[in-house]
């Protein structure tokens, strides 16, 4: 099996320093600077805020947010009981339509398992 957490972290990277790069796209440089900014330590804390990324990311049905939030949460030190409550209520609001994302979601967060 292929290191799909590798794999995701090599495509991610590669296409924000090209994204990042353009001098001349001041909007989407700003966009990603609010990004980063809406996850750190606030009235909530950071764990709480993966978690909620992690659930509108999946009823959105974005493949690679729920990568992203599934690494920040592991990073954060989420257990997968934790993680598999949060894809329950997403799953519950977005319907069967998110059942897709939920096998990746579950497939990813055993890859982050296993690289330890």
């Amino acid at each position: 099996m292929s290191d799909i957490v590798k794999e995701f972290n090599d495509y991610r990277t590669k296409m924000n320093d090209k994204i990042l790069g353009d001098g001349n796209n001041k909007i989407i440089k700003r966009i990603f600077n609010l990004d980063t900014n809406a996850y750190t330590e606030g009235a909530l804390d950071v764990k709480t805020k993966e978690l909620l990324g992690l659930v509108a990311s999946a009823v959105l049905r974005c493949d690679d947010c729920i990568k992203y939030h599934l690494e920040t949460s592991y990073k954060q030190g989420l257990t997968k009981a934790e993680i598999s409550e949060a894809l329950g209520i997403a799953t519950l609001v977005g319907g069967t339509i998110v059942i897709p994302h939920l096998r990746r979601a579950y497939e990813f967060w055993e890859a982050l398992e296993a690289q330890g």
